[in-house]
């Protein structure tokens, strides 16, 4: 993708995997920046319509998804002749996306004989906490609902070598985690960072005023 020569050097945003044992397979950085990005926020109301005195109480943050498109395209490297591209083409940087919605085989194959030597309750195998990383003011903890894959071009091998993915994220507030999570803090600081940018927000628009008035 071309750029205007001087242009600033955007950062990128990412999917972050946090995982101690294998941290390098769960890091999904977006090729190029979506163009447009939606979110939706939902209000997390304490009563139901017409119950008296709960119309403005709120039991927690609201409940946002957000939802936007990744490119994935091998063609620059493979006119780099990168080895990876042109032996597997996007095919590892789709596995490592789709590996945030996969348990762990080795955990898997551990509840596999336990169930095999009878053990009486199993628990369900535990995804990676994964992180959506927008620039510094937006690092926010989600869980993929899930995406689409659309492959558009192969190589001769029919290893994918360009896709379209449609994301769906939905973000986990300190509600979602025990207190000694890191997911709570996180998700604490961003609702902070975001108060205090709602609060020069005010006085901007306060000075706006004032302006208007002196005219």
């Amino acid at each position: 993708m071309t750029t205007f020569p001087g242009s600033p050097r955007l950062i990128k945003g990412a999917l972050v995997g946090v995982d101690i044992v294998n941290p390098l397979a769960s890091v999904v950085v977006f090729q190029y920046n979506p163009g447009t990005m939606t979110r939706r926020l939902e209000a997390r109301a304490a009563g139901g319509d017409g119950d008296p005195g709960e119309a403005t109480r709120l039991t927690g943050p609201p409940k946002e998804t957000i939802t936007l498109s990744v490119e994935i395209d091998a063609a620059d490297q493979l006119a780099e002749a990168n080895p990876l591209a042109t032996g597997m083409g996007i095919y590892p940087s789709l596995s490592a996306l789709e590996m945030m919605l996969y348990p762990k085989s080795a955990a898997v194959i551990a509840n596999t004989v336990l169930s095999l030597i009878g053990s009486i309750e199993i628990l369900p195998v535990e995804g990676p906490f994964v992180l959506f990383a927008w620039g510094a003011n937006r690092v926010l903890p989600v869980r993929i609902s899930s995406f689409s894959i659309t492959e558009e071009a192969y190589d001769p091998l029919l290893n994918p070598i360009l896709a379209k993915v449609e994301l769906s994220l939905t973000v986990l507030s300190y509600q979602d985690f025990s207190v000694l999570h890191p997911g709570h803090s996180l998700f604490l600081a961003h609702q902070l960072a975001k108060e205090v940018m709602a609060t020069l927000n005010v006085v901007n628009s306060a000075e706006n005023i004032v302006s208007g008035l002196q005219l």
